[in-house]
Order: C-alpha cells, then structure tokens, then sequence
C-alpha cells in the first residue's frame, strides 16, 4: 500500500464506506493520514464502577454481566445490558442500535468511555464508545489520549480511529522528510513519521506539542515558499534613487491638519527605507479614514523633491479621479505637476500624458491600469504607489515597477488584515500599520435591526434625504433567489422608487451593468444627483462621498464580519453624523455574533482578528481568490509565533536557492509541485 493509493485498498472499506470519505475529502491513503483530529479526549485515567459520579464523561473497565436485551419503545428500539467489575454495578443503554445484542459478548471485559447519569437510583451510561481488551487486559486505543476527528453520520469516531491506526502501522516508513534538515536542526522539528503519529495517538503530552508544532510549521512553510517562488521579488535590490534631502515640512504646511503619532511612525519607517539605499517594498495598512493618503502625498513629494517622478495606480477611474484631485490640489500649488491617466480619456489626451511623462515634465502621474500599457515610459521613475492592493496581482505592480530601474514600492490598503495573514499574503513586503484615527472622527452609530423595523428605516431614510444626505443600501445578490429568499436589487430599487421613498432620486448599481454605466452612477451619487444608491457590493472601496450619511445593508448576516466593516465606511467621512443599519432576521448563532461586535466597534483591526477567528483564513477577505489553501492543523490566529519562524525560514531558503535546485532542497521542490502545481489548489497573485 502506498500513499497515492485510494482509500477501498484498505482492508474493510468498501463502496460505502468510500463514499463516506470522499465526503471529507479523504481519497487517498496520505489523505487519511493527514486527516487531523480536530480535538481530543483524555482517557488515560481509567476508573472502576464504584469511582463513576453521575454528570461526569468518564472512561472505565467492565464485563457485560448479562445477555443484551433488545426492547421497543414508540419509535424506538433500546438496548440494554448491565457492566460489572466487582466494585459495583452500572447499566449501559444504546438507542436504535439493535446489533448491540450480537456485538456485545457475555462475560467480555471492555473499556466503556460515555456521560454517567443516574436513572432510577442506578447509574447508567448512554451510547458509549467501547473496545474489548486485549488478552492482556490493554485497550487498543482507549485508555489514553485519544483523537476526536470531524466526521460525518455512518461513519463514527471509532471506525475512522480505527482506519487511521491500522494505515499508519503500514505507511510510518513512507513519511518522508522533505523540509532539509539545516531548517529542521535550527528550528527544532521532530521527524515527520513522529509528528504524524503523535498528532493522531499521542503518547503523551509533550509528544503531542511536538507533533503539532511540527506539522504547522511545516504546512505554513510550504503555503509561504511557494508564494515567494511567485511573488519573486524578495531578493534586496539597491534603489537608483539617492535619496538626500529628507524636508517635507513644506508640505505640511499645505495640509489643514496635524499628523497623528501613527502617521509619523509610518512617515519615519518609509524615511528609513529611503535611507537604506535598498529599494523601499512597504505596505501601509490602515483603516477607512486613518490618513494612508497623506503618508503616501509624502513619500511622493520626498521622491520628486530628490529629482525622481512617482506614479500612483489605482483599482478605478472613480478612485483615481479622486487622488487626482486631491494630490492636484496640495502639490499644484508647491509647483509640482500632476497628471491624470485612465482609459476614459481621448487618444489626444493620453499621448499628451505619454509625452510628458517621458521628458519629465509631469512629476507625478495617476491613474488606472492605464498605467502599465506598453505606450507609458519615465524619464525617471522612482517610486510607484498602489492603492487598495488586493484589488491588483503582484504581477502588475512589477509591471509598474519595471518601468524604471531600482524604484521604491509603496502599497496601501484599507481593508485591516491580522498581521498573521498578512505575514502570508503579503511576505515580501515590510508592513506598517496606521491604527490611530485622526481626532475629531465621529464613530459611525451602529445598529442590527429586525424587518419588522423597515417603516421607522425608510422614514429616517427619508429625514436624512429631505436634510440634504445621501443614502446607501446594499443587497447581497441581483436576481431573486427563493430559497436563500435574498432580496433582489433590481425588483427592490423599484419597489422603493414607486413606495415607500417614492419621490426621492433613487438609483439602481449592480455588478452586471457596463463599465460606463456604473462610473456614470457613481459619478452621479458623487456629486449629490442621488439621493439614495441601491447597489449590490460594487460600490468602490475607498470611494469618497462626504455627504452620504447613511448605511444600509440588507440580508446583513450574509456577509462575513470585515465584508461589512468595509461597506460601513463608505458613510462617516464628513462632518456630519453618520449611521449603519444592519438589516436581518437570522436566529444563527455566528451570525448574530457577527452583528452585535459591528454593533460594539469600529475598530476595523479588532473586526479582522474576529473575522479569521470565526470564518477562518479561506472565506478571509476573499483570499479564496488568491487560491489559499484550508489550512488543515495550523491556526493564523493563534500560531502567529510559528509564522514569524517560518517567514524567516522561508525567507532564508529563498535567497539562497529561490528555485530549489539544490540537492538538499529537491524533495521539497517537489512536494511544493506535489501539493500547489499537480493538485487542485492554485495560487493566483
């Protein structure tokens, strides 16, 4: 038997049982044996009968005093027999589960684990597990620790206990190592054929930290080297911009604000970069209204007062247009030039762009994708800015990059990531967090709301409109789907329109209208045309309209904890008081926890640590899209030391042999090809 071998080559899985499996993705004999327990159960302290206490789950030894009776009850069938051991008796009961009366043998000394209570003034112990002794009084597996694996109906704990163990006593001398044995001796991990075997039966305690810090590491080693096989740009290169006079106070005399204790941090680490004389690869991550823009406006007026040109991308023509103007009017009036470049505009107007961007004469280019055609080159391109990454491939952003020779990169994102995560998605990049809102900020009011609430929502939609505000109302799909009974934007925006905010300038946004027809919208609500947008989740992120005050989310318990937050911050970014309101009617237990730490923060980095917490790194942010694998034993949020150890492994490895052609790093390589190239996982930067 071997690892590659299916699963029906083990002895008693048969066609059934297969398709049980299968159902938990387990198809392959290695698939089995990597099959995590999700939990485990101390059985090492064995009782005798007179020790038992109703209440307690408890594992003890036992002879079947009696033959088992089998009796009928309504729609039940119970079975029933009494355990002894000489220090007393208890009664041992299974429900629907007749075969007991053939399975359990008279006189037979088994090991019993299950909850004790007491019925009628005796003990009783329901639906236990059990296992006959060996002929010398040892339990197979019971009487120690043992795994609680995640399972499906047909096929119990016992049975896959039982696969498991009898595979591994085959395929043990198979575990190979693949991770070398430099990074195994420096980080201290036990061999893979130990590590295997004590996560599933640990023989002790110590065994079993051993195991599992080894298979986390290991399995967050290999997601980390591949990705920075991808990303491919790990390596330090010297900067060709010499970066001298370091002032900026210039330009923040053109700012009507003070920075924020974070913002400087964030200004001095990106100072240092420039210090280095190693290209700058930093990403700047904050929240919704946190000041990244005005860290960025520095970096850029640095660069260009040292003689280089900057370059800005961003992920729309709406959002471009934005920093545009916003860059235009700070840097204009220091006699910095900027300019505009995006797919809207007119042949005549890119290559006037073109031109300028090639002599030198614009200091400062923003724009779209536009940016990264062949027809753009600098003159002296010395740091590009990308905002909302996630919304980019790593492959355009070199692009960019490219476009000039040692130039630093700085990217931005407002989506607030545990550091854990980003340690993964972006590990080629130097991370500063702005965690401090500028003061003054006003926290935007909070509330989850039933839909029996909808008459008092649309008359404070209306208020707010007839003040002059703005409104958004979000739904989570287009077309009517009944059995999810999701409300469907394009029927609602007409129900609203013709109803209850009938005579109101209602406007409908969804995903599946032109590229025009959605920046004309956009562009409509931006400039207070509209009074309220029923859009489905492609309003921008970052997308800057003041005066909108209000945040509607409909069907609220079908978006993941940050999906929400980041909806949230289209409204509160005037002066006036804003709010959200999350609309649902769910009675689940995640999802109305979601709800009420919306309701409880707005703090968008206490919202993410939440968010993996309860949803895991797959659903995360959509890292489904950057093809990230379920992690099967590791835990970003709690195993954030092992990360840290790994990035540095991974790192080192890298730069010493970034293609594994090494013969130490071979097997590697090729469980690297094994898992992320010849499988089903593909990771898509």
């Amino acid at each position: 038997m071997q690892l590659i071998s299916p699963v029906t080559e083990i002895k008693n899985i048969g066609g059934e049982r297969e398709k049980l499996l299968a159902s938990l993705n387990i198809h392959t004999v290695g698939n089995l044996v990597e099959y995590f327990p999700r939990d485990y159960d101390d059985r090492t302290d064995v009782l005798t009968v007179a020790e038992l206490k109703a209440g307690d789950t408890a594992t003890f030894t036992a002879r079947i005093a009696a033959n088992t009776e089998v009796m009928r009850a309504k729609r039940l069938v119970i079975a029933k027999t009494l355990l002894t051991d000489g220090t007393g008796n208890i009664e041992a009961v299974w429900y629907n589960q007749p075969y007991m009366k053939n399975t359990l043998k008279q006189g037979q000394l088994y090991l019993f684990t299950g909850k004790i209570s007491e019925k009628f003034n005796r003990l009783q112990v329901e639906s236990p597990e059990f296992e006959p002794l060996k002929p010398n009084g040892e339990p197979v597996s019971g009487g120690r620790i043992v795994p609680i694996y995640t399972t499906t109906k047909k096929l119990s704990q016992k049975i896959l206990r039982q696969l498991i163990r009898s595979v591994l006593d085959e395929v043990t001398p198979q575990l190979s190592e693949f991770i070398p044995e430099r990074i195994r001796r420096k980080y201290k991990l036990c061999e893979r054929s130990f590590a295997i075997n004590n996560i599933h039966f640990p023989q002790d305690d110590e065994s079993f930290f051993m195991a599992r810090r080894r298979l986390v590491f290991e399995e967050l080693f290999l997601l980390q080297t591949k990705l920075l096989q991808l990303k491919g740009n790990i390596r330090e290169k010297p900067a060709s911009l010499a970066v001298k006079n370091l002032d900026y106070r210039p330009l923040l005399n053109q700012f009507s604000f003070n920075l924020t204790t974070a913002q400087k941090r964030t200004v001095d680490e990106i100072c240092n970069d420039f210090k280095s004389g190693l290209c700058m690869n930093r990403l700047i991550q904050g929240d919704v209204g946190c000041g990244k823009t005005a860290v960025a406006m520095i970096a850029a007026y640095i660069c260009i007062k040292n003689g280089a040109q900057a370059a800005l991308m961003a992920p729309t023509d709406v959002l471009a247009m934005q920093h545009y103007k916003g860059f235009s009017e700070v840097f204009e009036a220091l006699g910095i030039k900027c300019s505009l470049l995006t797919s809207a505009l007119k042949k005549k107007e890119k290559q006037a762009v073109y031109l300028a961007l090639e002599n030198g004469e614009t200091d400062i280019v923003i724009g779209t994708h536009a940016l990264i055609q062949d027809a753009v080159s600098f003159k002296n391109l010395g740091l590009v800015i990308t905002d909302e990454q996630h919304r980019f491939g790593v492959k355009q952003r070199e692009i960019l990059t490219e476009k000039g020779v040692g130039v630093h990169a700085l990217v931005m994102t407002a989506t607030p990531i545990p550091r854990t995560l980003a340690l993964i998605l972006y590990g080629d990049l130097d991370i500063s967090v702005i965690d401090e809102l500028p003061p003054g900020r006003q926290e935007i009011a909070t509330y989850a709301m039933h839909t029996s609430y909808y008459p008092k929502i649309y008359g404070f939609i209306r208020r707010e409109a007839e003040a002059g505000r703005q409104v958004y109302i979000i739904c989570p799909m287009i077309e009517e789907n009944e059995k999810m009974q999701l409300k469907a934007v394009t029927e609602y925006a007409a129900e609203l329109k013709d109803g209850a905010l009938s005579g109101l300038r209602v406007e409908l946004l969804h995903g599946k209208m032109t590229n025009d027809e959605k920046q004309s919208i956009m562009s409509e609500f931006a400039e207070g045309n509209i009074d309220v947008l029923v859009s489905t989740t492609v309003i921008e992120v970052g997308i800057n309209v003041p005066n909108a005050t209000v945040m509607v989310i409909e069907n609220a318990d079908r978006f993941g904890l940050s999906a929400l937050h980041q909806l949230r911050g289209r409204v509160g970014r005037g002066s006036a008081k804003s709010y959200c309101i999350l609309v649902s009617d769910t009675k689940g237990k995640t999802a109305l926890e979601r709800l009420k730490i919306m309701c409880a923060t707005n703090d968008g980095f206490v919202i993410s640590e939440k968010d993996l917490t309860l949803r895991g790194p797959g659903d995360f942010f959509g890292t489904r899209q950057h093809g990230l694998p379920e992690m099967k034993i590791a835990n970003l949020y709690k195993d954030i030391d092992i990360l840290k150890e790994v990035q540095q492994a991974s790192i080192e490895l890298y730069r010493r042999d970034p293609e594994l052609i090494m013969s130490e790093n071979e097997p590697l390589r090729r469980k690297i090809t094994e898992i992320f190239e010849s499988g089903s996982e593909k990771i898509c930067l």
